[in-house]
């Protein structure tokens, strides 16, 4: 009987391969005309592995190519703003990204250190750059090369216009198929010129120093000082590695930086849960190291390897789910901890929990349900009408204490901060928080699982309408909505989602593998999720048949 290895410290045998991970950058040739090494934006841009001839120099050199022609088609002409983590592949690729930009004659800021950038000091120092402005000339604009938290073999390129946030699929769309044509061409057409010259003519700029300084505007970080807060931080190998010890330094916080290492191989991490290694901070089982030392601190936290993600430890709970989190922090700042905010919206994600519908209910706040994806919630935090946005996977971000924006794209660090500033302000740890909402509210179950879809079958699911499910009750409960849009902003949710009074299901194509996702929630406990689980099956089976 074979016994998984999930939550356990990686061994050599999981590492992957550094040297002949960057060779293969640069020596294999992707194939324009396999969809598999085309380049893809998916929801955070475009991933994957150097070894499957998916994120290759060529890549890179097109893909940039590219955002320097979409960029000066919308008559962008300020600076750019590129920012790396500490995945193996990223470096190789910031390096071929500066030698198209500077070719192309683009003023490139680079940190001021040559150190790793978090996404959410790009996105922060894109906003500061441009003052509020989304028109007009000198716009900055800005790129991070960063697979998320995705595994040490993997490689990610994404472009975040001035707005801040994540580029929107009008935008990636034109960007993709740009740079496969690019690619098609053996990339004639791309200029480029050698690394010496292009990193002599960039620009710094100081990523950290900026960023961490700005973070009282946001956070009640004498609060946290004057309470004693005991944090750990766990940067998980990633960017925000010097970011924690500097919030520490300057704003004169009892906090600890639990693992200050960074290597390419991440041997350092706990397995996830398929036994792979993961930069996964919503995941019990990476980050299992930190889990077994919550109480070593007040409030412990961990961030994925460009820091845009966030969890949160707390001594009476251990990980919390990210969905609880969500609401909870939804609670706090609406319930009268940002007296400076003018907008009651919350802007969720239509997979992320219905605690959170509950919350903002009972907080006198409107809900803005919104598809898969942060790039949504930038037009509401741009201009301030959207106070929070949040989503299941770990990622969020809100406004400034006066109501202005901070960031456009999600900020892991500021997530793990107000976890200190709850207890901080209210003698109560977040997870004791949600104790309370569940008293209130009741306790859903929540779940995610996979089934086998062809790539046939996903195209039909991202094209459902209403019509096509005939059901009219789900797990015993009759049928309240089928949506197929969201119903804050009618945006198409690229598959369907099925309600009734306590429970919902909804399912979506995966972009990267055979199968559809499932998420799914119940109000009646786990044995009712089971049942609305199997039903989804069945009702989108259906649907496709």
């Amino acid at each position: 009987m074979t016994t998984s290895r999930a939550g356990e410290p990686a061994q050599p045998r999981d590492l992957v391969d550094v040297a002949h991970l960057v060779t293969s950058y640069y020596t294999v040739d992707p194939d324009p005309d396999n969809v598999d090494q085309q380049v893809v934006f998916g929801t955070s841009g475009h991933r994957g592995s150097s070894l499957k001839g998916a994120f290759n120099e060529a890549h890179i050199l097109a893909t940039t190519q590219a955002i320097v022609d979409y960029r000066r088609s919308q008559g962008y002409d300020g600076p750019l703003f590129i920012g790396r983590d500490t995945h193996g592949l990223s470096e190789p690729a910031w390096a071929s990204a500066l030698e198209v930009l500077a070719a192309n004659d683009v003023a490139v800021l680079v940190d001021s250190g040559d150190a790793y950038t978090p996404t959410p000091a790009v996105s922060h120092a894109i906003l500061r750059a441009n003052g509020g402005r989304t028109t007009g000339s000198g716009l900055a604009d800005g790129i991070v090369v960063t697979p998320s938290h995705n595994p040490p073999a993997d490689g990610g390129f994404k472009y975040n216009p001035p707005h801040g946030g994540p580029a929107d699929s009008d935008a990636t769309k034109v960007i993709a198929a740009t740079a496969n044509d690019y690619l098609r061409a053996g990339l004639a057409g791309v200029r480029r010129i050698p690394f010496a010259r292009a990193r002599a003519a960039a620009s710094s700029y100081d990523f950290m120093g900026t960023y961490v300084d700005d973070l009282p505007n946001l956070i009640d970080l004498q609060a946290i000082k004057a309470a004693g807060v005991r944090i750990g931080a766990d940067p998980l190998g990633g960017a925000s590695v010097d970011y924690w010890a500097a919030i520490a330094d300057r704003h004169g916080l009892d906090l600890t930086v639990v693992n200050p290492l960074v290597d390419p191989t991440w041997r350092f991490m706990t397995l996830d849960w398929d036994e792979k290694i993961r930069m996964d901070c919503s995941s019990p089982s990476a980050m299992a190291s930190l889990i077994r030392r919550r109480d070593d601190f007040d409030i412990a936290t961990g961030n994925d390897a460009d820091s845009d993600r966030h969890g949160i430890v707390t001594p009476d709970a251990g990980l919390m789910n990210p969905n609880h989190y969500l609401s909870v922090a939804i609670q706090y700042l609406y319930g009268g901890a940002r007296p400076g905010w003018s907008s009651d919206r919350v802007g969720k994600t239509l997979v992320s929990s219905s605690m959170i519908d509950r919350v903002v209910e009972s907080v006198g706040a409107t809900l803005w349900e919104v598809p898969v994806g942060f790039k949504w919630f930038v037009p509401g935090l741009l201009d301030g009408t959207v106070g929070f946005g949040g989503e299941e996977s770990a990622g969020a971000s809100f406004l400034r204490k006066d109501g202005t924006v901070w960031t456009t794209d999600k900020d892991g660090i500021v997530l793990a901060l107000l976890a200190s500033e709850i207890l901080a302000t209210t003698d109560r740890s977040p997870s004791e928080h949600y104790a309370d909402l569940v008293q209130q509210h009741g306790d859903p179950a929540y779940a995610r699982i996979d089934a086998a879809a062809t790539r046939e079958e996903k195209a039909k699911l991202a094209a459902l309408s209403p019509d096509d499910v005939s059901s009219t009750t789900l797990a015993g409960e009759a049928i309240t909505a089928k949506l197929t849009a969201a119903p804050g902003n009618d945006a198409p949710v690229g598959g369907l989602k099925v309600t009734t009074q306590s429970a919902w299901f909804a399912a979506r194509p995966s972009g990267t593998e055979d199968v559809y996702k499932i998420y799914a929630e119940s109000f009646h406990g786990p044995d009712h999720l089971s049942q609305v689980q199997q039903e989804a099956k069945e009702i989108v089976a259906a649907a496709l048949r």
